[in-house]
């Protein structure tokens, strides 16, 4: 891991090209994808406020109204300290975890074709679930509950209604259950956009961890989710097979099957206030 941690950490001196005249902005339509972070940051001054929200399975059937019964819900402040350079926190009620990350802007798309193909953002974030243990040794040991996130967003865009996204991330969980579950997850996700109209976009989002590093149970998260932008905030609505709303537990533990129906709609809403500076 420390290895993986130095190269991206190294990035963030190493002295890319910028397009200050050029460039460009709004390849996604908020700061978030799905379940996780999109390489857009909000400007210097803003603060977001975003609620996520997840039902139960959709095949737990009509007794629990088909997820609709139960719910977990993360509340997230999100400040753009300027430009390019944001800090976090949140907490969610599954695993009543808590979390906190920082994201930094490498460098931005360029408009013209002999410029930078694409953009790359850096996130680093740590999450410690206080769920109170059934095992009293673990449960005396915080430091057992702590993971950590390393992702390197790179994405574009191609033409009007197009974009993309590749997410290399490792993960680190401070305690495995198994002997043969690893410490450092690696994964790959993927993402696009395409633009439906004016205000509405369509949004895929995968992340496939490395095999032979979890459980068999363990599956790939996938989903599927509509974006509205109404200018003072971004409303997206989706469905996926994974419960958690931060990366350790969408990464790395996602048992829900799609083809057994094991899926959970759910939504986002982010709604900005502008702290320092005039509106735009």
């Amino acid at each position: 891991m420390k290895n993986f941690v130095y190269v991206l950490l190294g990035l963030l001196f190493i002295q890319f090209p910028t397009y200050a005249q050029g460039t460009l902005e709004g390849i996604f339509s908020g700061t978030r994808m799905i379940n996780g972070h999109s390489l857009e940051t909000n400007k210097e001054g803003e603060l977001e406020m975003i609620i996520s929200h997840r039902f139960g399975r959709i095949n737990s059937g009509g007794y629990e109204l088909f997820g609709l019964d139960q719910a977990t819900i993360r509340l997230g402040l999100e400040y753009a300290l300027w430009d390019g350079m944001m800090v976090g926190v949140g907490r969610s009620s599954f695993e009543k975890t808590y979390d906190a990350f920082a994201k930094i802007r490498l460098f931005r798309q360029s408009r013209s074709n002999r410029g930078m193909p694409f953009g790359a953002t850096y996130l680093g974030s740590v999450a410690m679930k206080t769920l109170r243990e059934s095992d009293p040794v673990k449960d005396e040991l915080p430091a057992s509950n702590l993971f950590f996130t390393h992702q390197l967003l790179i994405g574009g865009r191609a033409g009007d209604r197009f974009s993309w996204q590749l997410m290399p991330t490792v993960v680190h969980r401070n305690f495995v259950e198994t002997a043969e579950e690893a410490h450092d997850v690696f994964a790959l996700g993927g993402a696009f956009r395409i633009g439906v109209s004016k205000n509405m976009s369509l949004v895929v989002e995968y992340y496939g961890p490395f095999a032979g590093q979890l459980t068999e149970d363990r599956l790939p998260s996938l989903a599927f989710g509509l974006d509205i932008d109404t200018g003072g905030h971004v409303f997206q609505i989706h469905v996926t097979n994974s419960r958690g709303m931060v990366e350790k537990v969408f990464i790395t533990d996602t048992t829900g099957d799609w083809s057994r129906g094991d899926l959970h709609i759910g939504f986002n809403i982010g709604r900005i206030f502008k702290l320092k500076g005039r509106w735009y």
